[in-house]
């Protein structure tokens, strides 16, 4: 039953993305000037930490086994299609995504990713090269802190 959602999912994808056509859109003046100043009304806590619910820095602290297992339950359920942790799937790959980003980066991304693929920088880079835009997964904040702590224990360092 799970091969099948997944194999449906991942069609459903291919339908979608071939849906959206080879048009190549170049942006103007008016765009570049629209998302320089979208960027710049972000704060300096936004820049680092993304855009969404959680607004205070995320600290780490000894690794929670029970929300690492947790995490691990939904990232196969509601992640595991788009990403890996080694290879670029429709995502990128989250084996070292908290290297590159915060606790509450990821937490933001996993939280909010449409305004954070409108909005902020980084997320845009993103959409410019996996060309897909991250749904939300109907994750809540308790469950997107369980999969930032089973990411946690993906790092090789």
């Amino acid at each position: 039953m799970k091969s099948l959602l997944r194999i449906t999912t991942v069609l459903a994808l291919f339908v979608t993305l071939s849906a959206c056509g080879g048009e190549t859109n170049t942006p103007d003046k008016k765009t570049s000037t629209a998302t320089a100043k979208s960027e710049s009304e972000l704060t300096s806590f936004q820049l680092e930490h993304g855009i969404g619910p959680v607004v205070e820095p995320i600290t780490l602290g000894e690794l929670n086994m029970e929300w690492v297992e947790k995490g691990r339950a939904i990232f196969e359920m509601k992640c595991e299609m788009c990403h890996s942790m080694d290879n670029r799937v429709v995502g990128p790959a989250l084996g070292d995504v908290l290297e590159k980003r915060t606790p509450t980066y990821v937490m933001n991304m996993i939280l909010n990713p449409g305004e954070m693929t409108k909005k902020h920088p980084e997320a845009k880079k993103l959409l410019q090269e996996y060309m897909s835009i991250m749904p939300f997964q109907n994750v809540e904040r308790e469950d997107a802190r369980a999969i930032v702590e089973f990411l946690r224990t993906q790092s090789d360092s």
